[in-house]
């Protein structure tokens, strides 16, 4: 797994119009490379506004929206529409104003699809497995990029601190019991995410700095769980001032002074 670059903007608001950038360029890169690539994305506040910067730049249509695969790193066991649902921010703030490919934007299926949490974390890793590749050695694709948030307990995904869904090696899996509502989720694990050619962990605020900081430590990932945010490739922290104010000088680079 690779050593985490951090990557320091001034505020939250140059923070996801930052990385909306960064996003827009790897895109072009890989679909330039290769003909598509794939995103994970997430939801929060930075998240939705990350995709909200990139609807709203000119340079979106960089991007072949049609040779784009769209994932999600977690999804709250909600009804379709519900708009609590990463998938619903993730609709309104791009999806539905860029050119994608329906077959393949992919949904984690809620209640309303008539499956349990257990089935639908099962239909979605069968959902990896048709995309995986020989050369992704796994069962799911090797992400070109996986957005995460994280919550300032370092949550990721619906990796919460301390619950079994950290021990767990399948590719996803129904999250039961959350600490904060809704209770019951579904979260790509450790593994996928690490599998990923790229993970870039996204947080702004004061009350993210004592979890970025331990996140970028020696900790284990049962308890931080964003410690194990790790990429196969290259691993990003891109962060606000506040959310960098508690790791080492000199740590970070200093992208908007």
């Amino acid at each position: 797994m690779s050593v985490p670059t951090v990557v320091v903007h001034r505020n939250a608001d140059v923070l996801a119009k930052a990385v909306a950038a960064r996003i827009i360029t790897r895109l072009v890169d890989v679909q330039s490379a290769k003909g598509s690539a794939s995103l994970v994305l997430t939801g929060g506040s930075v998240g939705i506004a990350t995709l909200t910067a990139i609807r709203d730049t000119p340079a979106r249509d960089a991007v072949d929206w049609r040779r784009l695969d769209l994932w999600w790193g977690d999804e709250r066991f909600l009804p379709s529409g519900d708009p609590e649902r990463n998938e619903t921010g993730a609709r309104e703030a791009l999806l539905d104003h860029v050119d994608v490919d329906p077959s393949r934007v992919h949904v984690m299926a809620g209640p309303d699809s008539g499956l349990s949490a257990e089935e639908s974390a099962d239909a979605y890793a069968t959902e990896l497995a048709k995309a995986a590749r020989p050369e992704d050695h796994g069962p799911a694709p090797s992400f070109d990029v996986m957005l995460l948030g994280m919550g300032p307990d370092a949550h990721v995904a619906s990796l919460f601190p301390g619950m079994p869904a950290l021990y767990d090696t399948r590719p996803v899996v129904a999250v039961h019991g959350a600490p904060k509502p809704p209770p019951t989720r579904i979260s790509l694990t450790l593994p996928t995410i690490q599998g990923s050619r790229e993970v870039w962990v996204v947080a702004a605020g004061e009350e993210k700095s004592g979890a970025v900081r331990l996140a970028l430590s020696e900790s284990g990932p049962v308890q931080v769980p964003a410690a194990g945010a790790r990429a196969r490739g290259r691993t990003l922290f891109l962060l606000d001032r506040a959310a960098a104010g508690k790791i080492p000088l000199g740590l970070g680079r200093i992208a908007s002074p």
